[in-house]
């Protein structure tokens, strides 16, 4: 069969695929189809939730696999090829940097490269470049204070001055082992840029890092091992845990959520070659395969706007284009530092949001090339935020207050049961608080999503650099307005219904009583587990390679 006819039937096929996965869960949600009720329906199991409850039965049953594929013992690791380690800086906290190259200097594998580049060159940025030299040391490292980088001219540079620059931020990235480079600002993706175009065909792999991340000392080999392993992966992405754990409610909250996210979700992607995401603080690629889209990566547009977030997301869509697969392992691990404060939080989830929105219109393009698994999951998790506003809109205006109470129990029992699974994977009772998460999601998380799509075409960093924290409001209004929606609906419901019946009253209360039973078991448990940490010099992780 001709390649562009095989080619044109994937397409077709998952295509159809794709609304037909769209289609059976709009229907089952319109029809409201209901396996069995109570009377007056006070209780009910329908289609539409056992099609979600599988999903997550599926997904978790793959993660499940996934893990206990990675346990397995992997091939020996070549040591003959050549890996750099790029780092992006920016503004970053200086314990938290000294910490980065603290690990990076522990990393056990032979003759790797390091280039850190800083987005920035004034001499506000330059306390970065003294951390560097204190930490690597003079022997085999090299520095440069660049006053333009590869697409923006600086202040009084010549042309014949510009030219020289690029030649010698390319010697001195090939040419030596540990690299520092200074340039004007241009946002992360031109840092990530700099790194990449220095390096050209000079090494075989690149390995990405964050400058507030930790890094385990065998996180370059057990990446490579699986590169290696197979020519088919592209890209590979480790897990991520939370440095600053129990700085906050918020950062503890977010560690338990990474590693749902990526022991989970990203677990279940791997095990069908389709990782949508490798995170910017541990992930390494086939150099060959990204210079060859190096330039479309970073001249990315959107509705005729240049793309300025989203860089590691779109990086490995990039891979996947290509047809190769992208893969994770839990073998290879990192601690990264997460927002403390809800605020910066809020916004850092809004900017990962824009990302994610966009980049789902651009992985479609590419569903034929990979695992029909890669289109449903795509599907299910693309739209279920809509489905979501639409049922609580649906509840908190035409339904009753039992209801909403029931659906209140119901996301908390979901809540629950994702994460006794997760404390029965990690081996770690933590996990029992992601149940809290739930809260969080259907407060904050979920009307961010709808202020990330409004406002999708919006650039920046999104969240300040860790040096000087800068508040941003902004990110309160999708979320005022959302709680405000959500009053008025529950003071329209309690205004419209009827006399309670006896019957209601009974579930009503036995609903109110259980659901507060919830709160006061779990906050009992926060309290004594988490919140006497908050604040407190910890172990972190419990991970070896957090005493750096």
């Amino acid at each position: 069969m001709p390649v562009s006819l095989s080619t044109a039937l994937r397409v077709v096929g998952t295509s159809l695929f794709a609304l037909a996965v769209l289609g059976g869960i709009l229907a089952a949600y319109v029809t409201g189809y209901q396996f069995i009720h109570t009377e007056k329906h006070y209780l009910s199991f329908g289609l539409y939730g056992a099609i979600l409850g599988l999903h997550l039965f599926i997904q978790s049953l793959f993660a499940f696999l996934e893990h206990r594929r990675m346990r397995g013992e992997g091939r020996p690791v070549r040591l003959g090829r050549s890996v750099a380690l790029c780092i992006a800086a920016y503004q970053e906290d200086p314990d938290y940097l000294k910490k980065c190259l603290r690990s990076v200097k522990r990393i056990a594998f032979p003759d790797l490269k390091v280039v850190m580049v800083v987005d920035g060159n004034s001499p506000d940025d330059t306390y970065m470049l003294d951390i560097f030299h204190d930490v690597m040391g003079s022997e085999h490292s090299g520095s440069y204070i660049w006053r333009s980088n590869f697409h923006a001219r600086g202040e009084g540079e010549t042309e014949a001055g510009l030219r020289e620059g690029l030649a010698h931020v390319q010697a001195l990235v090939r040419g030596t082992t540990y690299s520092c480079i200074l340039q004007k600002w241009g946002g992360k993706r031109e840092v990530m840029y700099t790194a990449f175009r220095a390096l050209g065909d000079s090494v075989d792999y690149i390995q990405v890092c964050d400058s507030d991340t930790v890094l385990d000392p065998a996180c370059t080999a057990e990446m490579l091992r699986i590169l290696e392993a197979d020519p088919r992966v592209g890209g590979v992405g480790g897990d991520v845990q939370i440095l600053n754990k129990y700085d906050s409610w918020i950062s503890f909250l977010s560690s338990v959520r990474y590693w749902m996210a990526f022991n989970v979700e990203r677990a279940c992607q791997s095990y069908f070659g389709c990782v949508q995401c490798i995170s910017g603080p541990l992930g390494m690629y086939r150099n060959a395969l990204l210079q060859q889209f190096l330039e479309d990566w970073y001249h990315q547009t959107f509705l005729g706007s240049k793309c300025s977030f989203g860089d590691d997301r779109h990086l490995t869509n990039r891979v996947l284009s290509l047809g190769y697969q992208t893969k994770y392992t839990a073998r290879s691990k990192c601690l990264t530092e997460t927002p403390t404060r809800y605020l910066r939080w809020l916004n850092q989830q809004t900017r990962w949001s824009k990302s994610y929105f966009r980049e789902w219109l651009y992985n479609a393009l590419w569903f034929h090339k990979h695992h029909l698994w890669m289109t449903y999951e795509s599907v299910v998790t693309g739209f279920f935020p809509f489905f979501l506003i639409a049922t609580v809109i649906q509840l908190f205006y035409r339904g009753r207050i039992w209801n909403i109470l029931l659906f209140l129990l119901t996301v908390q029992l979901v809540g629950i049961i994702k994460a006794t699974y997760a404390c029965f994977l990690r081996g770690n009772a933590e996990m029992i608080f992601m149940s809290l998460y739930a809260l969080l999601y259907m407060s904050s998380l979920l009307p961010a999503k709808m202020f990330a799509i409004a406002t999708i075409n919006k650039s920046g960093w999104g969240t300040s650099g860790r040096r000087t924290i800068v508040v941003n409001f902004v990110g309160l209004l999708p979320v005022s307005v959302w709680v405000a929606v959500l009053l008025g609906g529950l003071a329209y419901t309690a205004y419209s219904q009827d006399l309670f019946s006896e019957t209601e009253v009974a579930f009503l209360i036995s609903g109110a009583i259980l659901y507060a039973c919830y709160w006061v078991a779990l906050l009992t448990l926060y309290l004594a587990i988490v919140a006497r940490r908050c604040g407190k010099r910890q172990e972190q992780c419990g991970l070896a390679f957090a005493e750096v």
